[in-house]
């Protein structure tokens, strides 16, 4: 009967490794994501301390998967050196991973002043293909089907406009919906309606939040990992003392 109970803890501490192990993997994509998503919009960000929950995420999402594969060795063998370790392994896990949700939280709660100079990039677009700047506002507008950090309306103000004398915002502003649109202010309807910072925040929030869910989803699975493991220590003690009575 004990022998029963224990064969079952193992399949299913074994199982819970290898949610542990797929928990790591989706972590790694959060983080790998925001860390591309940065690199692609790094020049909206007046800071860098976005990236710490980059680092966080990814040493965390890196030590669930060492868990999960020295679990899943675990539950092939009896050793309450390696089940002391695997705890152990388990604590830093929720140290590292409670810092990557809490970071990303503040960062959610923070992204309109961290995306506080996407005024001043888009002030200083000249239209010409050549330059830096003109070239990521332009992408920015046609990737997030932007116009404008709040709207179209803000091109009205712009250097650019004043410049050229026109009344013709840049063509990345045109919704692709309109085969002709050459970005005239006389016809609105054809230019994207949203502003670059609402889509640039809410795309950045989702990779946050999904993070912060990621890091619950793990937290929950250690619990679990940590009360089984205690059982099979507590096993391991009962079977050890039967073999010394005998």
């Amino acid at each position: 009967m004990c022998d029963w109970r224990g064969n079952r803890l193992k399949t299913i501490f074994q199982l819970m490794c290898q949610l542990l192990w797929v928990v790591g993997m989706i972590m790694a994509m959060g983080g790998v994501s925001l860390l591309m998503k940065y690199r692609h919009y790094s020049l909206f960000f007046s800071q860098t301390y976005i990236l710490l929950p980059v680092v966080f995420t990814i040493c965390s999402a890196a030590f669930l998967l060492f868990a999960g594969f020295l679990g899943t060795w675990l539950s092939l063998r009896d050793s309450r050196c390696l089940l002391g370790l695997f705890v152990y392994l388990l604590v830093v896990i929720f140290c590292v991973g409670s810092t990557a949700s809490a970071l990303a939280y503040v960062h959610s709660r923070k992204l309109d002043s961290d995306t506080a100079s996407l005024s001043e990039v888009f002030q200083k677009y000249t239209g010409s293909s050549q330059d830096r700047n003109s070239r990521i506002v332009d992408v920015t507008q046609e990737e997030l089907h932007c116009c404008g950090v709040r709207n179209y309306t803000d091109w009205l103000d712009s250097s650019w406009l004043n410049k050229t004398g026109g009344d013709v915002v840049p063509r990345s502003c045109c919704n692709t919906t309109f085969l002709l649109c050459k970005g005239s202010l006389y016809q609105p309807w054809k230019l994207y309606h949203q502003g670059c910072q609402v889509k640039l925040e809410m795309a950045f929030q989702f990779i946050l939040q999904f993070i912060m869910w990621t890091s619950l989803l793990g937290f929950l699975t250690e619990v679990v990992l940590l009360y089984m493991t205690t059982q099979m220590m507590m096993e391991e003690r009962f079977k050890y003392q039967a073999l010394s009575n005998t």
